[in-house]
């Protein structure tokens, strides 16, 4: 069993950060890996029950995808998320939260817990996850560039 968590702090206020967050077509604009994202289900008035499947890069130009249910939601703040795998037990859960911090600032926590079973994956684990932990990090960093490169975009909440 892996776990990943971090947290950075970004000069956006929180409603900004939730509002790009949602909007799926501009994931490409901003995450190096990812290709596309479908929703297949809107879930409720909250999204919560959101089910997206996101095509993302791979190394060596191969291509992956994903299949996660997002719960738990709470507009602003954050939500839960579920990626579903075809094989039992290799599911893998997170988490990303937004903290409003002083001056119109928010503090991003991303945590994610994942557990390969099948060989020869799992005797490969950590560097595949080390590898998808930086491509995570790197993502919500370009998130926050991408904001400061596009003011305009909703800027009824900056």
């Amino acid at each position: 069993m892996q776990e990943h968590r971090y947290q950075l702090d970004l000069p956006h206020p929180p409603e900004r950060l939730w509002a790009l967050m949602q909007d799926y077509e501009r994931w490409t604009e901003y995450a190096p890996m990812v290709k596309r994202v479908d929703v297949l289900h809107p879930g409720d008035a909250t999204g919560s029950g959101l089910l997206r499947r996101v095509i993302y890069k791979m190394p060596f130009g191969r291509e992956g995808s994903a299949l996660e249910l997002v719960t738990e939601v709470e507009a602003t703040r954050g939500y839960t998320y579920k990626m579903i795998s075809r094989a039992p037990g290799n599911d893998q859960t997170g988490r990303v939260r937004l903290e409003p911090r002083p001056g119109r600032a928010a503090r991003l926590h991303f945590e994610e817990r994942y557990h390969l079973t099948a060989i020869p994956w799992r005797w490969f684990e950590a560097p595949i996850y080390r590898f998808i932990n930086r491509q995570n990090e790197a993502s919500m960093r370009a998130m926050s560039d991408w904001l400061v490169a596009h003011p305009e975009y909703r800027s009824d909440l900056a």
